[in-house]
């Protein structure tokens, strides 16, 4: 069964995350209220709703790096992937984790990127030439 997912979480300053997620990120904004609007996260929803941001630690092992947890994100077909690495060195976003290649010849091997949101939620970008290596173990 494949499905639409949803995301809620909260961000800080709404015109500053209209400007990131429409602007340097792309997607389409949906329904908003003064507290609340709604993106096309790549084809799925997120929910960015004024309040504190989740706390997040260094603390999940994956490879050589330890990244951001809890953190939200996308997979994207590759091509997309690197037009999207592109995008944001352009809008000289900070990357925690810079464009990389992960497990390198191995099932699931993918290329990744992690930077963080305006309100400090870290993003997870990764990207596969097939789709079907996502969930090979």
């Amino acid at each position: 069964m494949r499905s639409l997912f949803h995301l809620a979480y909260h961000v800080t300053d709404l015109d500053e995350s209209r400007r990131f997620y429409g602007d340097v990120l792309g997607c389409e904004e949906g329904r908003s209220t003064d507290t609340w609007v709604d993106f096309d996260f790549f084809g799925h929803q997120i929910s960015l709703h004024l309040g504190k941001p989740f706390e997040v630690t260094r603390t999940g092992k994956v490879g050589d790096h330890m990244v951001m947890m809890p953190h939200l994100g996308v997979i994207l077909r590759l091509e997309d992937w690197f037009a999207l690495a592109e995008r944001l060195k352009a809008a000289g976003i900070a990357f925690d984790i810079p464009p990389v290649v992960r497990f390198e010849g191995e099932p699931g091997e993918q290329r990744t990127m992690f930077f963080f949101d305006p309100s400090g939620n870290p993003i997870e970008v990764k990207g596969f030439k097939d789709f079907e290596g996502v969930f090979m173990k």
